[in-house]
């Protein structure tokens, strides 16, 4: 038995060390994305995509390093809609403030130009350039949540390329169009899947290792399962094998057994 559970190790270990170099930043700790989520009012993909970010690491001290740094990241920059004039006052004392909210962007056509709308800043007709919407479509079709850099202007002429009606001026500063801008804007929810990168990982798994990495996405033990009821959720309709997120629970659902159908 001991030299089982060994032998279990080691190719646990394997498939982590694989993961990380194939896809380093998309591997989550459900275990920790629990831990953080009892105490923060935060979606889950917010805390997996940061975790992912600052967690990617088999050594505890820099998980742990990790974790704290997530939760000031929440701290300071997740906006809460009770606190968004706050946040507001923030960005205007400091000229420049980083924030973490649904951002949805529509096209104003009478101004040919693109604004941004911010969920839980209730802040909208924000001028955003082009390059955003064009590469996150998604950003037009009902929004993603976003890491955005915004700035502060009050005075000013920086231009944004937004022509008048009459033509006259041709152009309005920033700030007659919104003394708020975007620096930077970095989408948490992936836009698109990469699908040549996945395929370029997958090559580095064996079939069973990749089955077992596409289980525990699904919340399963592999090691709880014989071959043949590891193909099983593949037939249940609420669960979906082309998850392309690799994640790690701390341990396996209690009484895996128990959650798999009858093959009867």
């Amino acid at each position: 038995m001991l030299m089982m559970d060994q032998a279990a190790e080691g190719n646990r270990e394997e498939l982590r060390r694989k993961l990380r170099e194939n896809f380093d930043g998309r591997i989550v700790r459900k275990d920790l994305t629990k831990k953080i989520k009892e105490g923060a009012n935060v979606p889950v993909y917010v805390l997996e995509f940061l975790l992912g970010q600052y967690c990617s690491s088999d050594d505890e001290e820099i998980i742990e390093q990790g974790v704290q740094n997530v939760k000031h990241i929440l701290a300071d920059n997740f906006v809460r809609p009770d606190e968004a004039q706050k946040v507001l006052s923030q960005l205007r004392r400091n000229g420049s403030h980083t924030i973490i909210d649904m951002v949805t962007v529509h096209l104003d056509i009478k101004k040919d130009c693109f604004f941004a709308e911010f969920s839980n800043l209730g802040l909208s007709n924000v001028p955003i350039t082009d390059d955003y919407p064009e590469k996150y479509d998604r950003l037009l079709c009902g929004g993603i949540w976003c890491i955005v850099q915004l700035e502060y202007e009050s005075e000013g002429d920086s231009s944004f390329g937004i022509e008048d009606l009459d033509s006259e001026p041709r152009q309005k500063k920033q700030k007659d169009v919104s003394p708020i801008s975007i620096r930077k804007l970095t989408p948490i929810q992936m836009p698109h899947i990469d699908i040549e990168e996945v395929r370029t990982g997958r090559k580095a798994f064996t079939q069973d290792e990749w089955m077992d990495v596409m289980l525990r996405s699904c919340g399963y033990e592999p090691e709880q399962l014989s071959q043949r009821e590891k193909w099983l959720p593949a037939c249940i309709g609420r669960k979906c094998l082309r998850d392309a997120g690799p994640v790690f629970p701390a341990a396996a659902p209690a009484a895996a057994h128990q959650h798999r159908p009858d093959p009867s």
